[in-house]
């Protein structure tokens, strides 16, 4: 067995077997596959697909391309909660603790932001003293305690699936239904996760940009999981415009505590109360969805999700005054309003625009080793089917850096389109497929 072959085999539309797909993965993670072979590889997948077969294949060679977590003492039923990425996306610092408190043990592992998309391990560290990074015997522990535990992970999970991942972003093969699926799926299992639920964000603000490819996604993130043993659901959330109104990491945060106190926004509700239910009724808590979604919105109105939160932020060493007290978190120096200098109704916003802008004032990274501003970013204050009048705020700019905030501005700006008609508000959830 040997790469050319393999390569040959994948170009002329053929199917790998399992052996030759592991034999790819194991001997690239080792080096001993070359860059421009593992590329030439990547991209006769990228043009000719794979089978269901094919895919499950590569995502558990890939899941065991490094360490594995076990958290079969914690519970034999582990339920993950996963976001294929987008803008201002705070769902899992508000339905976790939701769930935990609910008495299903919530152990999870968040990436940290890159690109336009944000990730939740830099908005918990905007909580002063919060860590992320415990070692893996504490995490379980404080699981076993208080029923959860939101960290980064210090494994070497799917160590295969990030040099492909590089790989991949550096030839232009992202955007594959395969490969994002063998992806995500790799580091779920990995993770020790049993029953997962998927959030597939699709719209301009998301790596899947129509409905069509978001229903090819999670039909091939199902048939993984059936392939592997592990039941996988999937919600479709629009992400046509960021969720909810903060974009960036301590305004997430603030955003997130309000939400576990009752604020919250209609499309944070939907998305919460989605994801929510099919994880109650995929742990046996929950017959169906009306008694699931009652039994989330009781934990919000009684207090108790909060109350989970600050006791999961104080076991993790974070500062509980910030949490019960918003203004003490720290504002940025300078806070400038969009203004709208046209009326009209919202028809359009350029989401991944202003994930970029966000980025750009010090709310996220381009490179691993960028610095996080935690306090920049941006308020939204209008959502697509609202009628705005001229002069009226769009969204807010919070920046510490002055440079940077006429270009802010004006791109802001810019991300707005309005309509002289009338323009319908836009569903939040556009699919579950399980």
């Amino acid at each position: 067995m040997n790469i050319i072959s393999i390569i040959a085999k994948k170009r002329d539309k053929k199917i790998l077997s399992k052996e030759e797909i592991e034999y790819f993965v194991n001997e690239y993670s080792k080096g001993n596959i070359e860059d421009y072979q593992a590329a030439a590889l990547i991209m006769a997948i990228y043009i000719n697909g794979m089978t269901s077969q094919e895919t499950t294949n590569l995502t558990l060679a890939m899941a065991d391309s490094g360490d594995k977590l076990d958290l079969s003492d914690i519970s034999d039923c582990i339920i993950d909660k996963h976001s294929s990425g987008g803008v201002g996306d705070k769902i899992t610092l508000i339905l976790m603790p939701i769930i935990a408190s609910i008495g299903i043990p919530v152990a999870k592992m968040s990436g940290r932001g890159l690109g336009f998309t944000g990730g939740t391990a830099d908005k918990l560290e905007s909580i002063p003293g919060y860590r992320v990074d415990l070692p893996i015997e504490e995490f379980k522990e404080n699981v076993k305690e208080i029923g959860i535990s939101l960290i980064t992970s210090s494994l070497n999970l799917a160590p295969a699936d990030k040099k492909i991942y590089a790989l991949r972003d550096t030839i232009g093969c992202t955007a594959n239904i395969p490969l994002i699926a063998s992806s995500i799926m790799s580091k779920k299992i990995a993770a020790g996760a049993n029953k997962t639920v998927i959030d597939i964000t699709c719209g301009n603000g998301a790596f899947m940009k129509d409905i069509k490819e978001a229903k090819e996604l999670a039909s091939t993130m199902i048939r993984i999981g059936e392939l592997s043993g592990k039941e996988v659901r999937c919600v479709i959330t629009n992400m046509d415009e960021p969720v909810g109104k903060a974009i960036g990491n301590s305004l997430e945060v603030i955003e997130a505590v309000r939400a576990l106190r009752g604020e919250m926004t209609d499309d944070v509700k939907e998305i919460v109360l989605a994801l929510g239910s099919q994880m109650l009724i995929m742990a046996g808590f929950s017959q169906n969805i009306q008694e699931a979604e009652k039994m989330i919105l009781n934990e919000i109105s009684s207090g108790s999700a909060y109350q989970k939160f600050k006791e999961m932020v104080a076991k993790q060493g974070g500062d509980v005054e910030y949490l019960e007290n918003l203004d003490k978190f720290e504002k940025a120096k300078y806070i400038i309003p969009v203004l709208a200098d046209s009326r009209g109704a919202l028809k359009e916003i350029d989401t991944e625009m202003i994930g970029n802008i966000s980025v750009y004032l010090g709310a996220g990274r381009m490179r691993k080793e960028d610095k996080i501003d935690y306090n920049t970013g941006i308020i939204m204050n209008q959502r697509i089917g609202n009628v705005v009048e001229v002069g009226q705020a769009l969204a807010y700019v919070h920046a510490n850096d002055e440079t940077k905030i006429d270009g802010a501005v004006k791109n802001l700006r810019n991300a707005f389109k309005l309509d002289p008609k009338k323009v319908a508000k836009p569903k939040t959830i556009l699919g579950i497929i399980k």
